[in-house]
């Protein structure tokens, strides 16, 4: 089955593609396909609203099913801040690290046991003839101190999960395991299934 990946972060298409391929879904680029998927404003005040904008547009574009992911932290002590906002934080040109000081920054009184956060995904896939698959899943973890790990991306260096270790820290299999996205597309996997059962034509 191929499906076209809504995302042009690089670091998500390979974790998404890591964790797909498994489920038989060769899940391509817009480049892979000699196209350009234009950008799209992110306008909803969800993930879920915001997963289903981007796989609409890319499906509607592609004329494939697409899968687009949405996905952030949520912490606490912020009244779930960055929340939808995540990757955005900083600002529209910030890098990871910048997003990373200024959670610190705003972390730096808040006492170990109210550091409490959670990474959320939602996923949606949207077919050409407008139906759409739904999935979501969390990792519950708290902020650290300061960032510990290189793997990974985004926030992953400051979220510490019950092991101890921050997303940063854990290999990509490990991650995949417990990961708010790798729990969603497991989800999601069970639902696509389900779906194509009585939908195969909608595959190419």
């Amino acid at each position: 089955m191929r499906f076209i990946v809504a995302t042009h972060n690089y670091k998500k298409l390979k974790e998404l593609s890591r964790i797909l391929k498994p489920l038989g879904i060769d899940a391509v680029t817009d480049i892979e396909i000699g196209a350009k998927l234009e950008e799209v404003e992110e306008t909803g005040t969800s993930f879920e609203e915001n997963a289903f904008i981007k796989a609409q547009s890319a499906c509607k574009q592609s004329g494939l099913p697409a899968i687009a992911d949405d996905s952030g932290l949520e912490v606490d002590a912020l009244g779930g801040e960055p929340g939808v906002h995540s990757a955005r934080y900083a600002g529209d040109n910030a890098t990871d690290a910048d997003r990373n000081l200024k959670l610190l920054a705003k972390m730096a009184s808040v006492p170990e046991d109210k550091r409490t956060a959670r990474f959320i995904s939602a996923i949606c896939c949207v077919f050409p003839n407008g139906d759409k698959v739904t999935a979501g899943g969390e990792c519950d973890g708290r902020i650290g101190y300061e960032p510990v790990g290189e793997n990974g991306f985004g926030y992953d260096p400051l979220f510490i999960v019950a092991s101890g270790h921050s997303y940063a820290e854990l290999t990509i299999e490990d991650k995949d395991i417990i990961s708010h996205r790798g729990n969603a597309l497991r989800l999601f996997a069970v639902k696509l299934q389900s779906y194509l059962e009585g939908h195969t034509q909608n595959c190419p």
